[in-house]
């Protein structure tokens, strides 16, 4: 068996870190600067449209799933450790590829689990914390508003994406020429 490589372990841990901390601190800028439910003007303004605007989901993608946080909080608890296993148990810290996808997948799901599970600070009107991801990131395409997002799901998504790609490619190597 081959033993599991200190750089991919570093690869993994570093890009794990820097996702979580990146997605956490600009969450608190924003958040700190323009408050709940408000925004900036559009940045971009045009078929393409940009701007920061505030929102807490206390769902999954799109909103799917609002008032269930402590059950995605331990799907994402769940996930975390499949993906360490899966990665220095089972070994697939040996593609760079695979490291650097699950890398981004983790730092994501730190960052809003962090918000999942109310560490965020904010407080409903009984002072309860409130179980939702802090999401600020608005985009419209055309007439097509897009869900407002984060730093954590842009590189959840991303990883996601190399995933598949990774599954797509590995597939066609696999396939008797």
């Amino acid at each position: 068996m081959h033993p599991v490589p200190a750089r991919r372990v570093a690869l993994y841990g570093l890009l794990s870190v820097v996702v979580a901390a990146a997605d956490l601190i600009s969450k608190e800028l924003v958040f700190r600067r323009l408050g709940v439910y408000n925004g900036t003007d559009w940045l971009l303004d045009g078929w393409l449209r940009f701007r920061l605007f505030t929102s807490l989901n206390q769902g999954a993608l799109w909103g799917i799933g609002q008032g269930f946080a402590l059950g995605f909080a331990a799907l994402a608890v769940i996930a975390l450790i499949g993906i360490v296993y899966w990665l220095f148990w089972r070994r697939a810290c040996q593609s760079a590829w695979l490291t650097t996808a699950l890398g981004l997948v983790s730092g994501g799901t730190v960052g809003n689990l962090y918000d999942r599970l109310g560490i965020h600070g904010l407080q409903d009107d009984q002072g309860q914390p409130i179980l939702a991801v802090r999401d600020f990131l608005d985009f419209r395409l055309g007439t097509f508003d897009w869900a407002i997002f984060n730093i954590a799901d842009v590189c959840l998504v991303t990883g996601a994406i190399m995933l598949m790609l990774h599954s797509l490619l590995m597939s066609q190597d696999s396939q008797p020429n």
